[in-house]
């Protein structure tokens, strides 16, 4: 059968012309319909049809309706030059966007093609021979589109615009439209031939531009009853621009098409070129032709394969039995597992074992090979026959027939049909005149002898990859060819996901491999072999398996984008990520294999995969139920069709069952795909649902319902549950969560209408956000002054008592640990002063504490003792569990616990332990548990101990500390921690471990942005420094704390800062020591002043040792008796055994 159009002798049965692509049909002579070229008689009158009447379309067709701008839906499903099949998908992927009124998001390749020159070409030409010139070559550039399952949305003039990738999604979309674009360049060669001949024409070229992104696709009604499919985005326009840029004959790429199939085909980069209406160069890369690579795993070959991790039980099934073939018993495995799980790979892997004693034949199928028939099996042969390229006729003859008859010459009749498949006409033996069954039963005999042939010599490895894409006749050989396998040395491997379903006979037996994704150990043994052992990048890790769940090649990809995107990055051998991140973009590899696999499904499945998408990763059925709004009938049918093909499972909660996605980047390529408008739309009906079905419990679900109502814009709704989810994650002390919650509220706060409304809210999330921020970050980091300052601002006279004490203590806590004392304490005043007015206890206890709080660190410790005893006794009155979140902690708790230090700074050593022992008791009690109080308890335990110079008993206090802030996320206390952990250590011996802790936390503590504690941080250095022998190193640490000190006013520390300035003038020299009694004396006049006895007595044993220096020590000995008989407890502590040995020694002279 002879194409017209390029002239070339095509087999009896051929649909297509084997040279140019174009289709060929059997026009019937008396009613002239078309007819599939095989046809022996016409479909439509039975009129005998004979080859002579075939025809190529494209010579004698009508102006097709999709040659018209804006190719409409019915159009393109009715053109006869479109497959059947794919004029099927066509119409249903138009019908679902039409009838729904809906678009979808879509990542697709799009392809602009035309003629350049075609003005000059067609001048002066008459239109009717203009068109016989144009309209073949446009049917050309179509033929070539659908040929790979693109789409032709628009035939303008002298060019075609199309797309890949919708309406039917396919993950090798990018490679599809590059196939084709080289196509329509080899066809057009032989049509300028043509045109040369016929009409003596110059040569007609086409430039081809291809660019890859994302696009919202949908239908469009039109005037005449029609539908326009057509994409919207930049993307295409981006493919407009460069096209426009292409040279004649040229196929010009984009960087993001060339990232997609690289090594698919080879390239030569163009550099970075303007284009007109791009803000910026784009990379462009020109196709020089098909690649040597064909597979992913061959690309990723290319690279250098990562490390094989697991699948080893796997690889020892296969080699026993690769071991039973070789006996003569032959074997079929079938390997089966969802893309990406590693099918290839391990088929890969098992080759190179077995490559030792067999003979290998292998081959894959492609995504668009269905169109091809024997595709896979022609492949292999000339793998087998060693078929190059550029092999011509003659060549291809010599090796088939050397090849062939050098195995067995009784193998002679095999090799026209070998010939046949390889596109070699044999003049010795027209096998084309042959009726087509037997010709096809006779080709599958012959492929079939010679790999049996072969298999006597040596045990054979078939190998037939991704069976889910093989085309028809090569199914059919390998159902005819497993049935030979049984008694031959043959090991047939194949693999296929798990939707295609095999044709074996019954009677043919065979194993199968089915490959789950990794688990955890096998997934990080991957990423260590991706990514190396780096602590840095742990957390990433972790986030990546979590994503993937395991799946390799997804894995793989994500891991790539990394790079792609500069987030992660080289530097010698290490590894290092550039930027923090909460979540990872979904590589285009992966999405095109999800998306393509959803889009496999009956529009109305598809449509409920999405909704349960927006659902969530997990939805009772109730909930579903509510949220289909269809018969229980119609929904179970749903759910197993979903469950049949893997895309949820049912699992069982008591009392009801939920479906899960099997795998999570599954719901995201379904959400993704969905428009803003649909989204909102399936949000809002969620949120009703729920709010519906959990309406008893809505306190479980306020973070879900937050996210469905900002997601349907429904703003009331989403502010009042995120403040809702905000305020339960304070209470589960979940800050981090609460900050996101907070946050994301905030955010929408200027989209409520009503002022009024928005103020009073913004005050409560701006004063659960300070609280929040003082747990995460620390008391006075700016986000804690910008929160507080802010809900003052708030604040009215008609303001609520809970918010007031909220807002005002938060900032008055603020104050005392920025070291604005003076400020901290005008707040607490002003809190009892509304007290007073409004008879609130909650505004009672938080000026009592924040008072109590204020005067501890300006050492006014009487009156502190007293306005903690009266917030912990209001706070007891009530017991009122919503003060405590409302001001971020159990004020009971910290008013015992930092009541404690003053009881140490009174001379009560011994109340001060039972104090904070009673701290620990109440926070240990609380219900819920609110670990942030329990840290004020832990950390004044360890200040007590070293207080009381106990270093083993602060040490273990002060590790606990640390502990538990490192995994609660407090900064705050971890600086507690640290300082008295290093403290201790240097006490004990450890000094260098000391120094690094205290270090750590003077630098930590820096970082909070607080202040009130670091004279007090710097006194422990500086005694540390002291028992290391750094002596000046201490006097400058010591000046430093009584600077910062004096900042603040009084200081409660500043006795003992003046004492210890005293001690290491003397030890420096003791020519100091007149400047040391004056440190003593000032120190001893603040004690006194702010009643602290325990500073006092510290102050007066060494005034006395001062004294000894002078030989006159009887008056500081009296005013240390003075002091020490005034303790009624603690004499097991240091300082009091040490006043008294000082007494005694005194007594003995």
């Amino acid at each position: 059968m002879q194409c017209r159009l390029c002239q070339c002798e095509n087999l009896a049965d051929a649909n297509f012309c084997q040279d140019c692509g174009a289709k060929l049909e059997l026009i019937c002579s008396g009613c002239h319909a078309a007819n599939a070229a095989a046809s022996k008689f016409c479909r439509k009158c039975g009129t005998q049809l004979t080859p002579q009447s075939a025809v190529v379309a494209a010579t004698t067709f009508e102006p097709s309706p999709s040659a018209r701008p804006g190719v409409s839906a019915e159009a393109v499903a009715a053109d006869p030059y479109v497959p059947a099949y794919l004029a099927e998908r066509f119409r249903l992927g138009h019908a679902v966007h039409l009838t729904q009124h809906v678009g979808e998001r879509k990542i697709i390749t799009a392809l602009f093609a035309d003629i350049k020159g075609s003005m000059a070409l067609l001048d002066g030409m008459d239109p009717e021979l203009a068109r016989q010139v144009i309209d073949p070559a446009l049917r050309l550039m179509m033929t070539a589109v659908y040929r790979y399952e693109g789409y032709v949305a628009q035939a303008l003039g002298d060019g075609i615009f199309a797309f890949f990738g919708a309406p039917i999604a396919r993950e090798d979309h990018a490679r599809r439209a590059l196939y084709a674009a080289l196509s329509m360049q080899e066809q057009m060669k032989g049509y300028g031939a043509r045109l040369l001949r016929e009409y003596g024409l110059p040569a007609m070229q086409i430039r081809v531009g291809i660019h890859t992104g994302e696009v919202v696709v949908r239908s469009i009604p039109t005037d005449d009853q029609r539908a326009d499919y057509v994409p919207i985005g930049h993307s295409t326009g981006l493919a407009a621009r460069i096209e426009h840029v292409a040279a004649p004959g040229a196929v010009v790429v984009s960087e993001s098409t060339h990232r997609l199939t690289e090594g698919y085909f080879e390239f030569r980069s163009l550099g970075s070129v303007p284009l007109k209406g791009v803000s910026a160069n784009v990379n462009l890369f020109e196709v020089t032709g098909v690649g040597p690579l064909r597979t992913r795993l061959e690309v990723s070959a290319s690279h250098g394969l990562a490390r094989f991790v697991g699948r080893q039980h796997e690889l020892e099934r296969m080699q026993a039995m690769l071991q039973l073939a070789k006996a003569g018993e032959g074997q079929i495995i079938a390997v089966i597992g969802e893309a990406g799980v590693g099918k290839s790979r391990l088929c890969h892997e098992f080759k190179l074992l077995a490559r030792e004693g067999c003979l290998i034949l292998e081959c894959s199928s492609d995504s668009y090979g269905k169109a091809f028939p024997y595709l896979p099996l022609i492949d292999m042969l000339k793998s087998y026959l060693q078929i190059a390229p550029g092999d011509d006729d003659r060549r291809k003859l010599e090796k088939v027939t050397g090849r062939v008859l050098g195995l067995d010459r009784s193998l002679d009749d095999t090799i026209p049909f070998l010939l046949t498949l390889l596109g070699v006409r044999d003049p010795a033996a027209p096998i084309d005149k042959m009726d087509p069954q037997i010709r096809r039963r006779r080709t599958f005999d012959a492929i079939q002898r010679l790999v049996l042939r072969e298999a006597v010599n040596q045990p054979v490895l078939m190998v037939m990859e991704d069976l889910h894409w093989l085309d028809a006749e090569s199914q059919s050989f390998l159902t005819m060819f497993g049935r030979a396998v049984e008694g031959a040395r043959i090991l047939l491997l194949v693999n296929y996901r798990p939707e295609y379903q095999p044709s074996w006979d019954a009677a043919t037996s065979h194993s199968q491999l089915r490959l789950k994704a990794f688990g955890r150990e096998d997934a990080e043994a991957l990423l260590i072999a991706l990514l190396g052992i780096a602590p840095a990048l742990a957390e990433l890790k972790s986030l990546i398996v979590e994503k993937t769940q395991g799946n390799p090649f997804f894995m793989e990809e994500y891991v790539q984008t990394l790079f792609d995107h500069g987030v992660l990055m080289r530097r010698g051998e290490e590894i290092v990520l550039t930027r923090a991140l909460a979540t990872i973009e979904m590589p285009a590899t992966v999405q095109g294999v999800l998306v393509a696999r959803i889009d496999r499904l009956e529009p109305e499945h598809k449509a409920f995969l999405q909704m349960l998408a927006v659902l969530g990763n997990a939805s009772p059925l109730r909930l579903i139920e509510r949220v289909a709004q269809s018969s229980e009938t119609q929904l179970q049918e749903m759910l197993d069709r979903l469950q049949s093909a893997e895309f949820i499972f049912e699992r069982t909660v008591f009392p009801d069952v939920e479906y899960v996605f099997k795998h999570a980047l599954t719901r995201e390529a379904a959400y993704g795909e969905l428009l803003a408008d649909t989204r909102r739309i399936l949000h809002s009906r969620v949120a009703q649902a729920m709010e519906a079905h959990f309406s008893d419990h809505l306190d479980d679900h306020c973070s879900e319902l937050a996210h469905h109502y900002a997601c349907s814009d429904n703003v009331p709704k989403a502010v009042d549950f995120l403040m809702r989810a905000g305020s339960q994650a304070m209470q589960r002390s979940a800050y981090a969560t609460a900050i996101d919650h907070l946050s994301s509220s905030l955010t929408m706060l200027p989209g409520l209408a009503d002022p009024a409304g928005r103020g009073s809210r913004e005050l409560q999330i701006q004063s659960m956000l300070g609280s929040a921020w003082m747990a995460t970050r620390g008391f006075a980091v700016p986000e804690v002054a910008q929160a507080y300052e802010r809900a003052r601002e708030l604040c009215q006279d008609t303001t609520d008592s809970a918010d007031l004490v909220r807002v005002l203590s938060g900032l008055g806590l603020l104050y005392i640990n920025r070291g604005e004392l003076r400020l901290a304490r005008d707040i607490g005043e002003q809190l009892l002063g509304l007290a007073e007015r409004r008879l609130e206890t909650e505004l009672f206890v938080g000026g009592h504490e924040l008072l109590g709080l204020t005067l501890l660190r300006v050492g006014d410790l009487i009156d502190c003792r007293s306005h903690m005893e009266l917030a912990v006794q209001r706070y007891e009155d009530v017991h009122d569990h919503a003060l405590r979140d409302s001001l971020g902690r159990d004020p009971r708790v910290s008013c015992l616990a930092f009541g404690a230090l003053a009881l140490w700074l009174l001379g009560y050593p011994d109340q001060a332990v039972a104090g904070v022992a009673q701290a620990q008791r109440a926070a240990h009690a609380a219900t819920p548990r609110h670990p942030f109080s329990l840290a004020y308890a832990m950390a004044s335990l360890a200040w007590v101990h070293q207080f009381r110079g106990e270093a083993s008993l602060a040490l273990q206090a002060a590790e606990a500390t640390t502990d538990f802030a490192t995994e609660q996320g407090f900064p705050s206390w971890l600086v507690h921690g640290l300082i008295v952990q290093g403290w201790a250590e240097a006490e004990l011996g450890n000094t260098e471990s000391g120094f690094t802790h205290i270090e750590q936390a003077l630098l930590a503590y820096k970082a909070t942005g607080a202040k009130v504690w670091q004279p007090l941080f710097l006194l422990l250095q500086v005694q540390a420094l002291s028992r290391a022998g750094q002596i000046a190193e201490g006097l400058e640490s010591v000046t430093k704390a009584l600077g910062l000190a004096s900042e603040m006013g009084t200081y409660w520390w500043e006795a003992e800062l003046f004492r210890v300035r005293g001690e290491l003038l003397l030890a420096l020299s003791t020519e100091n020591a007149a400047e040391a009694q004056t440190c003593f004396e000032r120190a001893l006049s603040i004690a006194r002043k702010q009643s602290a006895k325990s500073l006092e007595l510290r102050t007066c044993v060494s005034m006395v040792r001062l004294a000894r220096l002078h030989g006159g020590h009887a008056q500081a000995l009296l005013e240390l008796a003075s002091v020490y008989e005034w303790f009624t407890e603690g004499f097991d502590a240091a300082d009091l055994i040490e006043a008294r040995e000082l007494l005694g020694r005194a007594g003995q002279g």
